[in-house]
């Protein structure tokens, strides 16, 4: 399945998709049978379970392994649907009957409350809309009963308060499209429950009080949309309300793409790779309006076609955990070999037939569009370099917070770019552990640094973005960031009761052959194969290095180094002030630019005065800071 080739070292190995045009129905087919050829061997003997890995055996990895059977399954039910792949789906429906089976080996199981089986259930309520006739119609009368006692188990059990409620919803769709019986209060209640979850401008929560990040495209909106298409007749009035919803999101979430097809990298579960684009293949599956099918199909194939690329296969072409590189760092505690495969979301677009508009019309490039969007819903704001393509998502941070792995990098970080992405640590102790890009890490001495996990305070006005957040109970950072590309504006005002060590992380840059780099008292910048990372010192600063990363702590590349600035900060009021510069793939750029004051008022729309500090935002008003 893989050919060794030389260059560049984080290529690696082609996959035969990254040879695929992805411009037509049976090339996007192809690209489905390319990317589960690899898996043909790794079925289990009943077929009921996908063995990607396994070290010891427990219960654990049977769940596991169900989990990997079932993922496949969110590309393959719509490839069936539109006249694919049925050699592959004659294989599933063996699994099926054995999974479902109490009395055979593989047997998936009795579930247990908050059971991720729970998660794996959604699919099969897709498989009862879009083809009953071939997952139901070939069961014998006990194969039936098995399988529909095997998924009615979702209606007996608690799901966790977030997007896992809509599993049930589309188990139980299922089961009524297929004329079954289901639960139509549980229907109903967590239908409900979802409104719950509803923000503004298209977005939702994941959970109350939960985060705004990559859930809502490909788990809110991909499931509400299949919802709307499949109910509208029958609710119609909860139908037209996702359909208004994920329009409204959707002139959101085309900011988060490059012109390359490359989206942002924000928030958990990014190893789900191209389900970024499952959210618009839903919008074609259902009609969105508001896209023309040509934007749509543009979209969702330069997306796929980013994505297959990278280096993101194993030897035998097999999904690895990792986002452009394997990489289990960067994972979650609930990502599983399989885990890897709900990226087929994307594949909905399977579903409609040769003659569909999103089929027949011509791509469409990306629409130039605006250079910030506010994103208040979300906390964030987006920005675009249209000379370079370059998409940079300013944060504030979030009033909440949890405990999935790596929180603080993944939703508490100044910036996240298409082009630089975000790293995370690889252990506690030191800058070059931490991997701190885009981040202030404040220690007390012994290098064992915090960082904003959570805010007090939070708000956007126009492209400024304002957070007040703890690292001590005694140490309040007031954080403001004046979004813009390539250069953008960080401002900290620290109270603190403790001495303290403060770093201020730029831009990861890939480390590929650098060209040139420097630092010094004021600034440290590193240019090179990937583009050019700097950083200016503008006020309270004592001086600039740069870091190299462990490895493996960026989700873009394995090795970076990260221009950072160092202050050492004794009890008191601190204000520290930095001008961040990142652009991508352009080696032979001057390593630092180092703005004067009048270049900071012109370029940079911030003057620093003796008792206040003005930012000039896009529209020309003027936003005063007093430096009290």
């Amino acid at each position: 399945m893989s050919i060794q080739v030389t260059g560049n070292p984080e290529v690696g190995l082609i996959h035969p998709v990254a040879r695929n045009p992805l411009r037509t129905r049976r090339d996007v087919q192809e690209a489905l049978s390319q990317l589960l050829e690899p898996l043909s061997k790794c079925y289990s003997e009943g077929r009921a379970r996908l063995i990607l890995e396994r070290s010891g055996v427990d219960a654990y990895a049977d769940i596991a392994e169900m989990e990997g059977f079932s993922r496949v399954l969110w590309g393959l039910i719509p490839a069936v649907a539109g006249g694919s792949h049925d050699e592959l789906w004659e294989l599933s429906l063996q699994g099926i009957r054995a999974g479902t089976d109490p009395e055979h080996a593989e047997y998936w199981g009795k579930v247990n409350d908050y059971d991720q089986r729970l998660v794996e259930m959604a699919v099969f309520g897709l498989a009862f809309a879009l083809i009953p006739d071939r997952i139901w119609q070939p069961l014998s009368e006990k194969e039936k009963a098995n399988l529909y006692q095997w998924l009615d188990q979702i209606n007996h059990h608690p799901c966790y308060d977030c997007n896992w409620l809509f599993f049930r919803v589309l188990v139980n769709v299922g089961f009524h499209k297929a004329g079954l019986p289901y639960d139509a209060g549980q229907l109903e209640n967590n239908l409900q429950r979802i409104e719950e979850f509803y923000l503004d401008a298209g977005w939702y929560s994941d959970g109350i009080g939960g985060h705004c990040d990559y859930y809502v495209p490909y788990a809110f909106h991909f499931y509400g949309l299949i919802y709307a298409q499949l109910m509208g007749d029958e609710d119609p009035e909860r139908a037209g309300r996702y359909r208004e919803r994920a329009a409204l999101f959707a002139r959101d979430f085309i900011h988060w793409f490059a012109p390359d097809g490359a989206a942002v990298p924000y928030g958990r579960s990014l190893t789900y790779r191209f389900a970024q684009s499952a959210f618009w293949s839903a919008a074609a599956y259902a009609g969105l309006d508001g896209f023309s099918p040509g934007q749509l199909k543009g979209l969702v194939l330069r997306n796929l076609r980013w994505w297959f690329q990278q280096p993101i296969f194993d030897r035998d072409g097999v999904l690895t955990v990792g986002y452009a590189y394997p990489n289990r760092i960067m994972s979650e505690n609930y990502n599983a070999a399989g885990s890897v495969y709900w990226s087929l979301k994307t594949f909905l677009i399977l579903a409609l037939p040769d003659s569909h508009p999103f089929w027949t019309a011509e791509e469409q490039e990306l629409e130039e569009a605006e250079r910030i969007s506010v994103q208040e819903p979300a906390h964030l704001v987006l920005c675009r370099e249209p000379q370079t393509g370059h998409v940079a998502a300013f944060n504030t941070g979030h009033p909440s917070t949890n405990e999935h792995t790596h929180t603080s990098a993944k939703y508490e970080k100044f910036v996240y770019s298409t082009a630089f992405a975000f790293s995370v640590p690889r252990a506690e102790w030191g800058l070059a552990q931490g991997a701190f890009d885009s981040m202030l890490a404040l220690s007390e001495g012994d290098r064992l640094f915090r960082v904003k996990r959570l805010c007090e305070e939070t708000r956007i006005q126009e492209h400024v973005l304002y957070a007040q957040w703890k690292p001590w109970r005694d140490v309040e950072v007031r954080t403001w960031i004046a979004a813009g590309l390539p250069w953008h504006i960080r401002i900290h005002r620290i109270s603190t009761e403790r001495t303290l060590d403060a770093a201020e992380g730029g831009f990861a840059l890939g480390l590929g052959s650098l060209s040139s780099s420097m630092a010094g008292e004021e600034a440290a910048s590193a240019s090179g194969t990937f583009g050019t990372s700097a950083i200016y010192g503008m006020l309270g600063y004592d001086t600039a290095e740069l870091i190299y990363p462990h490895a493996n702590t960026n989700l873009l590349h394995p090795r970076t180094v990260i221009p950072t600035l160092r202050a050492a900060l004794g009890p008191g009021i601190h204000w520290l002030i930095a001008a961040v510069f990142a652009t991508p793939s352009a080696p032979g750029t001057p390593a630092i630019e180092e703005p004067s004051m009048e270049d900071v008022k012109e370029r940079l729309g911030v003057e620093i005065g003796q008792r206040e500090i003005k930012i000039m935002t896009q529209t020309g008003n003027i936003i005063v800071i007093p430096m009290d």
